[in-house]
């Protein structure tokens, strides 16, 4: 007798009517077929799927080149399928789950014909984790199979967890015919089921990512009691050996790798990694937030990382451990059989071809690298890959950073008076924006908690939720505002940034051991100046005191934006919002 994903498996099949079906087993030796037929064999594009590079400088590493119209998340035909639209909320794309089954029943029907239909059963989060889930996804491309291997737990040991259940994930996938028209992924929350047709980039088409660990999850999360965050999970080992956990929020592109691998400017500190992008954060036994990474990989952007800005990262490429290691939409150097990208500590190639296979040489106009080229590459290559990274449990949680990328106004570090006022903290907290999205780069936009993009239902009602899950909480983490990204009147970078971050984790660090004090302003506490440790850093006092500025004049019109963002959510916006709204109105005087 079929069991349900049998059943589930037949009935796309008779829908999408690909040529073949293929039940992955999580493998090394089928990811090497993989490999193979990606680089020989499989008509997706008109080129094939992957190259082969230098295996001596880059080991197990391959080269991927997307679709030209596909190469970021496309937000605007990202749609959450809830029976009611405040259900979506004004941060949601929203189609009525009839109309969005309909629409998507057409451009499916046939769409795998001449093609291989893979059945990937994984696993978010360890096996053995009470937070983990099961989940199986569809998909047409090869592509896709071997990056769900790098980035989750596959093993056919998922079906066997999930047996006679019906309670699995279930993700639909398809490349379609890469036609933006014809392109859309659609989320049903009530159903767990994420439907993506027309694109092959990874937070459009990898379903077990943004899509289910953060907008499906999300909405788990509100019903089950827990937290679905784009997150960064570390440890911070201190001279004397203590490891203290921490989660940290940014939006995409604004280095949340980068924190995650952080390779310490001050002697004695350590950084262990967790994760660098989505934390799952449960109340423990203990009255604690307990934090897992459900993912088992690094989707990062390549441009900017290099052994000055993530040495750990730099190694973690070229570890050559768990095969493979998958470049995309970089620039090819032709002579070494290597990626490239602005950036990268390695001279300049005088032969290679652009991310769309254009020739390219040093000074042309353009860049080499697409600003979203990305990796994708297994956490166990990190050689600061965390020993508790497999714990079933997850780590305890001190503290909280919520962050984004703004020149002007934010300080470098704010301490939240307490959990509600740390909500009312993320809540108001913006962004400009960057390429990993398809919009205008560098215009601001406010994304709390950096959730805008992947919060899976009414955002209003998420502050609720995060509200409610502080009430759980006997020891509730401290949650801080950062902003590495303040500049000067000449437009350059105050705070030096990467691994001079950790002076300021530092500071959380001393303040969440109740080592020193702060100084209270209308946003929060903040550093006494001498209390951050600068040593060996030339940032002038002024400066220094820049970073912890609070112009009020600037602030009081920052407010009135920010009540045009809070109020788009009408009544489902929790008064204790208001509350904070009001209060910091009245203290900015």
């Amino acid at each position: 007798m079929a069991t349900p994903v049998e059943k589930w498996v037949e009935e796309q099949a008779r829908l999408a009517k690909p040529d073949r079906i293929w039940w992955c087993d999580g493998s090394e030796e089928e990811a090497r077929k993989l490999m193979e037929i990606g680089m020989k064999k499989e008509k997706i594009l008109d080129y094939p799927l992957f190259w082969e590079l230098n295996q001596k400088t880059w080991p197990t590493a391959y080269y991927h080149r997307s679709h030209p119209t596909d190469v970021a998340r496309t937000e605007q035909l990202t749609f959450v399928c809830h029976p009611k639209q405040d259900q979506a909320g004004p941060n949601n794309n929203w189609m009525a789950p009839a109309e969005a089954k309909e629409k998507l029943t057409k451009l499916t029907d046939g769409c795998m014909r001449g093609r291989t239909m893979y059945v990937l059963p994984y696993m978010m989060g360890h096996p053995d984790s009470p937070y983990a889930k099961s989940c199986v996804q569809l998909t047409d491309v090869s592509y896709v199979a071997v990056s769900m291997r790098i980035m989750t737990r596959m093993s056919k040991g998922v079906l066997d967890k999930i047996g006679n259940s019906e309670t699995f994930v279930k993700g639909m996938h398809s490349v379609g015919d890469f036609d933006p028209n014809r392109r859309f992924i659609m989320h049903f929350p009530q159903e767990s089921l994420v439907w993506s047709i027309g694109s092959g980039y990874g937070g459009n088409a990898l379903l077990g990512k943004k899509c289910f660990s953060l907008r499906i999850a999300s909405c788990l999360g509100q019903r089950e009691g827990w937290l679905a965050e784009h997150m960064v999970v570390m440890g911070i080992e201190d001279p004397q050996g203590k490891i203290t956990y921490i989660t940290a929020a940014f939006p995409s592109a604004c280095g949340k790798t980068n924190l995650a691998m952080l390779q310490s400017a001050l002697p004695g500190y350590k950084v262990w990694t967790i994760g660098d992008d989505i934390a799952w954060l449960n109340v423990g036994p203990d009255g604690r937030l307990y934090a897992i990474n459900p993912e088992t990989g690094f989707f990062g952007v390549a441009p900017g990382t290099s052994m000055k800005t993530n040495p750990n990262m730099v190694h973690t490429l070229k570890a050559g451990k768990f095969y493979p290691t998958l470049f995309t939409n970089t620039g090819f150097d032709l002579d070494r059989m290597e990626p490239w990208w602005e950036g990268y500590d390695a001279p300049t190639p005088a032969k290679m071809v652009d991310w769309q296979g254009k020739p390219w040489t040093p000074g042309q106009e353009g860049k080499v690298a697409h600003a979203n080229s990305r990796f994708t590459v297994s956490m166990y290559n990190a050689p600061t890959l965390s020993r508790e990274f497999d714990n079933p449990k997850g780590v305890p949680i001190s503290a909280i950073l919520l962050g984004g990328k703004r020149t002007q106004l934010v300080p470098l570090v704010t301490e939240a008076f307490d959990w509600a006022h740390g909500v009312f903290l993320g809540a108001r907290t913006g962004s400009e924006t960057t390429a990993a999205a398809a919009h205008q780069v560098g215009v601001l936009r406010r994304d709390p908690m950096a959730m805008l993009p992947f919060c899976g239902y009414n955002m209003g009602d998420y502050f609720g939720h995060w509200l409610s899950i502080g009430q759980r909480l006997k020891h509730p983490p401290k949650i801080y505002g950062v902003n590495w990204f303040r500049t000067d009147e000449d437009g350059k970078f105050i705070w030096p940034g990467f691994g001079d971050n950790i002076r300021v984790i530092k500071w959380i660090l001393d303040r969440v051991n109740g080592r020193i004090g702060a100084k209270e302003t209308p946003l929060g506490l903040v550093p006494h100046t001498a209390d951050l440790d600068v040593s060996g850093l030339s940032i002038p006092k002024d400066k220094m005191e820049k970073l912890s500025e609070v112009d009020r004049p600037l602030w009081q019109a920052e407010v009135q934006d920010i009540d045009k963002f809070l109020n788009s959510f009408g009544d489902h916006l929790p008064a204790e919002m208001r509350r904070q709204r009001d209060m910091l109105v009245k203290k900015l005087g």
